[in-house]
């Protein structure tokens, strides 16, 4: 089983794909800024730290087989928290990867961080960010899997999904467990090529998406 390094692992998607990692059996690192919130976990396989990601995170990333970054500054902060931490944590994190070897990250990222310009509204500072961190990691050489799920919804998973984009926005939806399903099948998969990949309500199993 793999050690994962969760960044973001007291978030909403970030619990749950906690949760579902320790049940493969992997080990799971998890620094948050308010170890409280992973309290109702109970399992010797999960390491919670106190760590803020606006400072130096390194040191958690020795001998990490997966980084996971699901770090979010949330829909209540404004954009000086979305640099902060959608943009520079995500890019540090990248950084510290690339200095301690680590042979795979998954980065969770948002429909429309391929293209901010295609989209208008409050939203798009959160995109650009999004967009500058997905670059940065595909340009690192690191091997990587990077997830674009629509609008998240908080309604019990289906594990099914498609990944080519609806042609309707209001189907263009995902329930956050099944980003946090794909997120466990993306730490399992075997296949070394890099992969990015759109998520949505579907038809298709998640686990077949990342054989």
């Amino acid at each position: 089983m793999a050690k994962v390094l969760v960044l973001g692992a007291s978030g909403q998607i970030g619990k749950q794909a906690t949760g579902k990692l320790l049940e493969r059996g992997h080990h799971v690192l998890a620094p948050v800024r308010s170890p409280d919130k992973l309290s109702d976990i109970e399992n010797d396989n999960l390491q919670v730290i106190e760590q803020d990601l606006e400072k130096d995170f390194s040191s958690h990333f020795k001998n990490v087989d997966v980084v996971v970054f699901t770090a979010g500054s949330g829909g209540n902060t404004g954009a000086d928290k979305t640099i902060m931490i959608d943009l520079w944590a995500a890019i540090k994190a990248v950084n510290y990867a690339k200095e301690a070897q680590t042979p795979k990250f998954v980065m969770v990222s948002s429909i429309g961080a391929g293209d901010p310009d295609s989209v208008d509204g409050t939203i798009k500072p959160y995109l650009v960010a999004k967009h500058v961190a997905d670059d940065y990691l595909i340009n690192s050489g690191i091997q990587h899997i990077i997830l674009r799920p629509g609008t998240l919804l908080n309604e019990p998973g289906t594990h099914l999904v498609r990944t080519d984009m609806p042609n309707n926005k209001s189907d263009a939806v995902i329930p956050r467990e099944d980003v946090a399903t794909a997120i466990v099948e993306s730490v399992g998969r075997t296949n070394e090529d890099n992969m990015i990949t759109y998520l949505f309500k579907g038809e298709e199993s998640i686990s077949q998406i990342f054989e």
